[in-house]
Parts: structure tokens; sequence; C-alpha cells
């Protein structure tokens, strides 16, 4: 890889108000009904619904619908690894209490298995009869050994012989050898072998390599590009694994462990430590699904079932290749034609250079406005790092501040905060080694700042911190300056390219106050304080929102203009969610654009009936956080890291800065009418929970693509500028 405040606090902003004004919020719950969520987990897989929607859309390039399949089968991995495994733990620990829907945790589980399994079916047949036959119109063919000429098997062979029969390691089953480890999300064949000294039969298991291409061409004078599955390669070639045996048969399988993290926090606890020792823990976590091909026999399910010791609801019985996660591969083939258009991004009208042999002097720019980019139609590299690179290098930056959630060890933004350390600046890596499935990856290069001089800090006990900060401290003329940056995305250059977010640069001393307060506040020990511009979790950010929400509906009931927009990738917390509904029966009219898990209803009638639900998914990642309120024709508007889950408002730190620039304003509340426009692709949220998707008109023509018309008007603004 698929968004009030009383006029008079507007200048000093919500940090201003006293915490008795948000408890002074009226909750008139009593008049909303008990079922007015929808179940989140449920949720969750009919996003990844619409994501199989994306795969089966003929009108799409066929490689992009392949990777579509892919993006499917990891986010359900995850989605078992965590989701489901930390259901089942809760069960098995007696920890568990009911859904948010009140669905027991034994009734949540078997709901989960019966939509889930639906949709690995119809994952499988999406492949088997639509992406995969189109794949060979177009040219490329995933074909089986069968099908193959003599000439063909040959080549195969010696390639096997090779490449593959050299790191295979088949694992017998014996009185002599019990049954093997089988890791997390590997795939694997179960074979069953006759022993020809002694006529009895016995079980192998054979760990399909990871590390070797899960599809192999096929050399040959077809025109057409063919490929094998890895697995049935090594499948035509067990009898030179098992010499002297009679191989009787074979079977895919492939398992899924929890891989949840549980980590136990004191202050006096290392936490580098605490998380290595857990991720040496989830490699052996306990099973939670097994996926096997549809012609496994009794006997090896059998054997699988009782030594994994998984129950009949945790098997999923699938027509087809297993682990079509595999089909990531396909991106490396050599065909254009069969992907979206390439889009470049461009560089931000106000990081633009005077001129094509000049570097552009971001603080200069900065200094003369704010400065409001859109990632990936505007360039990571060429403002979020251009701008952190500037710092590193620049004899007058004393410090440079920052939080780090997710990046990469060879990242020009961890190797800006190193030359910056080791030039003798001050400088502050806030990390947060905790975040999920990153957690190794986190603690190399954080011990690798740590070694440059760079202060590594890793957050507060109890709290994820999740913010999207950086901070410059630059003396000029004598005087400190604070330059800032605000995103809703991680400092991740690779993301970038695919997942679509904002990122607020500003040199106003108020914001740059607030973030040195809350930055020594998260080097230090608690968040405490309020801020002027950001609003700030856990403390703050939901009786903040929810000051917002009912300003709106207030404003509704005195007959003014009232309206909340909310674009985020999960809205689940139920006090956002009673608060939008109490501003919908009032009359505000509440647009909410989700990405993914959405609890809120659509179908209360005289209590949602205000509240419009949009889904909007496509080659980018939907992933930026907006949050606008009317405020009467003062729109009050924030941009974050928040989404809507009680994680995010009670267990992290999270930071929402206030946009002022009429500009950014009218950018921002344009985006999200292109979003809701009737005539815009998306998904609409109906009755139950089912989304529904509008993708062509009534005469059967394509509704506008969102992100194809922002890639448009991203580059006319810039062409415009190159015209003045």
């Amino acid at each position: 890889m698929y968004p009030m405040i009383d006029p008079a606090l507007a200048d000093a902003g919500l940090g201003d108000a006293e915490d008795d004004d948000f408890d002074a919020v009226e909750s008139p719950d009593a008049l909303l009904p008990d079922h007015r969520y929808l179940d989140r987990e449920l949720s969750w897989l009919a996003f990844n619904q619409r994501v199989l929607e994306l795969a089966e859309d003929p009108s799409l390039p066929e490689l992009e619908r392949a990777n579509f399949l892919a993006i499917f089968a990891s986010n359900l991995d995850e989605f078992f690894m965590v989701r489901v495994a930390g259901l089942k733990r809760r069960i098995m620990t007696g920890l568990a209490v009911p859904t948010n829907i009140g669905r027991s945790p034994v009734d949540a589980l078997a709901d989960i298995s019966r939509e889930a399994h639906a949709l690995q079916l119809r994952h499988a047949d999406a492949w088997a009869g639509k992406v995969r036959p189109a794949l060979a119109d177009a040219g490329i063919e995933i074909t089986d050994w069968e099908a193959l000429t003599g000439d063909e098997q040959a080549a195969l062979s010696e390639y096997f012989q090779a490449q593959v029969f050299p790191v295979l390691m088949p694992l017998a089953v014996d009185p002599a050898h019990p049954f093997p480890y089988i890791s997390g999300l590997s795939l694997n064949l179960a074979i069953r072998i006759r022993n020809a000294r002694t006529g009895r039969q016995e079980f192998a298991r054979l760990k399909v390599p990871p590390m070797l291409p899960r599809y192999v061409e096929v050399r040959g004078t077809s025109e057409i590009t063919r490929f094998i599955r890895l697995e049935d390669l090594i499948a035509n070639h067990l009898g030179d694994l098992f010499p002297g045996m009679e191989v009787l048969d074979h079977h895919a399988f492939r398992l899924t462990r929890n891989e949840d993290m549980v980590i136990e926090e004191d202050e006096s606890e290392n936490l580098i430590q605490a998380l290595e020792a857990e991720l040496m823990r989830r490699r052996f976590g306990p099973p939670i699904r097994l996926e096997i091909t549809d012609d496994m026999d009794d006997v090896t399910l059998d054997l699988l079932v009782r030594e994994l010791d998984i129950t009949d609801q945790e098997v999923y019985r699938l027509p087809g290749s297993l682990d079509l996660r595999g089909l990531f591969d396909l991106g490396k083939i050599d065909r254009p034609d069969l992907r979206y258009p390439p889009h470049l991004p461009t560089t931000s009208v106000s990081f633009q250079p005077g001129d094509s042999n000049s570097r552009p002097d971001m603080f200069k720019a900065i200094r003369k406005a704010d400065v409001l980019v859109h990632h990936p139609y505007e360039s990571f590299t060429t403002s979020v790092v251009a701008f952190l690179e500037q710092a590193a290098r620049d004899p007058h930056v004393l410090a440079i501040k920052q939080t780090l959630y997710r990046t990469s060890g060879d990242s020009p933004i961890v190797q800006a905060l190193i030359d910056a350390a080791e030039a003798g600046k001050q400088v502050l890596a806030l990390v947060e080694v905790k975040a999920r499935f990153d957690e190794a990856n986190n603690i190399v290069w954080a011990r690798k700042l740590e070694k440059a001089g760079v202060h590594v800090v890793y957050g507060l006990v109890g709290l994820k911190t999740h913010c999207k900060l950086a901070l410059v401290i630059r003396e000029e003329d004598g005087t400190l300056r604070h330059y800032s940056h605000i995103g809703t995305g991680n400092y991740n250059p690779k993301t970038s390219r695919i997942y679509e977010d904002f990122g607020l640069f500003t040199a106003d001393p108020q914001v740059g106050k607030d973030l040195t307060r809350l930055f020594n506040e998260l080097s230090g020990y608690a968040i405490e304080k309020k801020f002027k511009r950001l609003l700030v979790a856990p403390l703050h950010l939901r009786k903040g929102l929810i000051r917002q929400i009912d300003h709106e509906r207030k404003n509704a009931e005195a007959g003014k203009p009232a309206s909340i927009r909310i674009k985020v990738n999960s809205m689940v917390d139920e006090e956002i969610i009673d608060a939008l509904y109490r501003a919908s029966a009032a009359g505000v009219k509440v647009q909410v654009w989700v990405r993914g898990i959405c609890s809120l209803r659509t179908d209360l009638e005289g209590i949602s009936d205000n509240i419009t639900v949009r889904s909007i998914l496509g080659r980018y990642l939907e992933h930026s956080r907006i949050f606008a309120f009317e405020n009467d024709g003062d729109p009050q508007v924030y941009i974050g890291s928040a989404d809507m889950m009680h994680r995010n408002l009670d267990r992290r730190v999270e930071a929402l800065v206030r946009v002022t620039d009429p500009r950014h304003l009218d950018e921002l509340l344009a985006f999200f009418d292109l979003a809701m426009d009737p005539g815009t692709s998306s998904w609409h949220l109906g009755a139950e929970g089912v989304w529904y998707r509008h993708s062509e008109d009534g005469e059967g023509n394509p509704l506008v693509d969102l992100q194809d018309k922002t890639m448009g008007l991203i580059q006319r603004r810039r062409r415009a500028r190159a015209v003045r």
C-alpha cells in the first residue's frame, strides 16, 4: 500500500478555556438510542471489503488490481494478529468485556469468523476468476506446472536445483522428531510420505523460503510473460527432497499467530530491554488462524489441528493459492501500461527556488507566510526533508527537536539529525519505539541516533507519542525564532509517496512556544499545560473537540449557520460520536470522511438525519486528519495526528494545530467539498452499516476521481505560479 469555539476565545484558542467550561457541555444521552453504534471489528472488515472492491474493478489497471489483492491480504493478516488476537487473549484471561455494541466477546469472535470467512472466499475468487484472467489477457500469465512444455519444465528444474533446493529444510515428524514449530505467516507444505523400507506412512513439513521470489519466471519463446508459483515448483520436486520415499500427497497451509504487543511499563524499567524481550516472545505467540487449501485431506488437517491446538472456527479452507501477499512481487514487472500513470510530486509553490541553480531558503519562505503542503501531491523531499537538512547545516540554528513514530534507518531525516548533532547543535529526538510492527527497526536507528550524540527520549510511561512535530530554534539578529512543522503523517520519506497527508510550516511565535513547552513536557514527566494554537491529547483534545461540536449545536439551535466536517482514518470514540449525534439532532450538517473503521450510524431516525459519511480509497492511502467547524462564519479548522479512537484520545500524545491563513482554510475546505460532492467517486455509508460504492453516474460514466483531480489542481497551481 487505504474531519466553535466562542468567538471571544477564537484568538486565544481552545487551550485557554477552563476545564469547568468543558464539563459544562450538556449530555442528554438519555435521548439517544441504545443501539447507536456499529461494531468496530465488523466495520474494519467492511473497510477491507472496500479494498477488495478496488481489486474487483475492471476499470483499474491490471497490476494495480493485483496490488490491491495483496493489500487486502496484508491488512487481514494484521487484523488477525492484533485485533482478533487481542480479543482472544482477553477471553482466555477472563478480562474481556462486551464490545461497543454490547456483544459478548465469544459472540463477537463468531461474528468476525463468519464475515472473515466470506471475505477470504471472495478474495480467492477475485484472484482466480477476475484478476488472474485479466492479467493473462494483458500478457502476464500465472501458470501451473502441468501447463508447461517439457523444455520449460527442464529449465525450471535446473533453476530449482541451483537456487531453491539448497535452502529448503524438510522436517520429518515421527517418534524421534516432534512436530516442528510453525512460524507466523509462513507458507508451508504438509507432506505425507510412505517409507519404502517399513511401508509406514509419515508426515513432513516443508517451509516455502520467504527470501526467494514467490513467482518464478518461466523462460521460453512465448511472447507472454509467464510465472509459476514457487510452492508449485517445489511441490513438483518433492522426490528430490525425500529420496527412497513415496510421496503420497501434499497440501499448502499457513498459520497466523498472536503478534500483539503487551508491554508492562513502570518508571524503573528499561523500555528498550522490555521491548526486545517482547519481540522475542511475539515470535512464539499462540495460533489464531490456520489457512489451508480446499483439497487438504482430513488426515492431514486433523494432525495440524491437533498439533497446533486450534479450533474448527479458526480453520479457513480456501480455493487456489494461499498468501496472496505474494502478488506484491508482480510490482517488479516492467509494464507501466498496466499501472496507474506515473505522478511526480511537485515542489510546493512557496518552496520553489528563485532560479534553477539556487537552493531555496526554507526559513525565509516560512517567515514570509505559513506554508501548507499536501503530500504526495507536493514533495516531501523538497519540503520536510529540505527543511531539516537546511536546519542541520545552518550555523544560526541552535537546536532541533522532533518526534519520530515510524521512519527508516536510511532516512535522510535521521541523517539530518545526526549531522546536526555532530555539528554541535542541540538535538532532541523523541522516538516512539512501541510503534506496532516497527519496534525492532525503531530500536536500531534510535541507538544509531544516540551514538551520534542526539538526545533520544522514549516518551512518557503509559503513553505512545503519536504526534508529528518538528521544531527548529534559530538565532536571528540577537533573538531566537521558532520554526515549526506540524503534520498529519509520519516523518517517513518512503510512505510519504503513497500516504496522503498535510503538513503546516509556520514561524508563528505562539506555535513555537506551544511546541517548546510540549517538547519539554514530553522529555520530562507529564503533559499538564494547555496550549494556545494546539489541542493536545490525552488531557485536552477530546474536551476541546466536544466543546467545538457542542458550540455548533448551540449555534444551530439559535438559528445560526452551523456545520461540522471531520476527516479521519477511524471514527470509533463513543463520546465524540454521541456529540455528533446531538449536533445532528439539533440541525447541524455533519460530514464525516473516514477511510477505515466507522462506528457512527447514519440510519437513526431523528438522530443522524443530518449526518453524511463517505469513504475514499485509491492509489494513495487517505491519511490526513482534518477538523472543520463553521463557527457562525468564522471557520475553525485543525489538522493533526489524531483519529477518533480511545487510544488516540486517552492513551497517546496527539496534537492538532489550528490553521489560520485564509488561503489554507480555503484549500482545506475545497478539498472537503470535492470529497463530498455527489459527482466524486466514493463509498456511502447506508443503513445497518452497509457501504455502497458510487463510481458511475446514471449513464454509466465514471465519476470524478478525487486523487486524480487533486493532482491536476496542484499541478495547475504550480504552472500558474511559473507563468507569473
